[in-house]
């Protein structure tokens, strides 16, 4: 394992071992702890009682945080006919059909952060799945990425407004972004809590005991702050 740079330890030093902060210190303490000089992005890791082994305990779904995530987020849609002009108005960085599809198969064309298709295109997109999946770019109904033309322009708004997919990890583990360092505590928090009730609301039926076991917050290249996991979900119900 990579020995941490002295930056790291100073500020890793300032986290208590073994305690349990509350939200608001967590938040605090991810700010003070950030020692890079660009705008790191605030993360959540969390610890689920699932088992990954079983497909019907994996979490896959989207959360609309109220705030966004501070990152410009690049749409592709694949649609047809009158739906191409409708989804670049919507937003769209890029739309269309046959050509994006060749684009990415022979050019290996990926600079876009979210793929969103209409049903009728599925059977085509499908051919680049192999390209695409690996990469989580795949358009899938569970994340609300196949849509009608008629829901472009909505999907397209939020997607681009804040909407975050997330799905756990072969570990249990779900890492998701919930804004930017920059951000106030309270656009933080409130996106916070948004993760926590799609969460909870995403807890499979089969998951046995404590559903959130732990929480962490960071910020990129920061320490991790732990935070009391039943704070952490009682401020999802305020």
């Amino acid at each position: 394992m990579a020995k941490q740079g002295k930056k790291y330890r100073d500020v890793a030093a300032r986290v208590e071992p073994d305690r349990l902060y509350t939200l608001e210190e967590a938040f605090a303490l991810v700010k003070e702890t950030s020692y890079v000089k660009f705008d790191p992005t605030v993360e959540v890791h969390l610890r689920l009682g699932i088992d990954p082994r079983h497909a019907d305990q994996n979490i896959r779904t989207t959360v609309a945080l109220p705030h966004g995530t501070g990152k410009m987020v690049r749409v592709l849609v694949f649609c047809q006919n009158d739906a191409v002009q409708g989804a670049l108005d919507a937003g769209a960085n890029f739309a269309g059909n046959d050509e994006l599809i060749a684009r990415i198969d022979k050019e290996n064309f990926f600079d876009f952060d979210v793929a969103i298709a209409t049903p009728d295109m599925m059977g085509k997109v499908g051919r680049i799945g192999r390209k695409l999946g690996p990469r989580g770019l795949m358009p899938n109904p569970k994340s609300g990425t196949i849509v009608p033309a008629e829901d472009l322009p909505k999907t397209i708004r939020e997607v681009r407004g804040g909407r975050v997919e997330f799905r756990n990890d072969k570990t249990g583990i779900l890492h998701v972004a919930i804004g930017k360092l920059s951000f106030t505590p309270e656009q933080l928090h409130e996106n916070f809590v948004a993760l926590m009730d799609a969460v909870k609301g995403a807890k499979p039926s089969g998951a046995k005991g404590t559903f959130v076991r732990t929480v962490t917050l960071t910020s990129t290249m920061g320490p991790g702050v732990p935070v009391n996991p039943l704070l952490a979900q009682s401020a999802a119900l305020n």
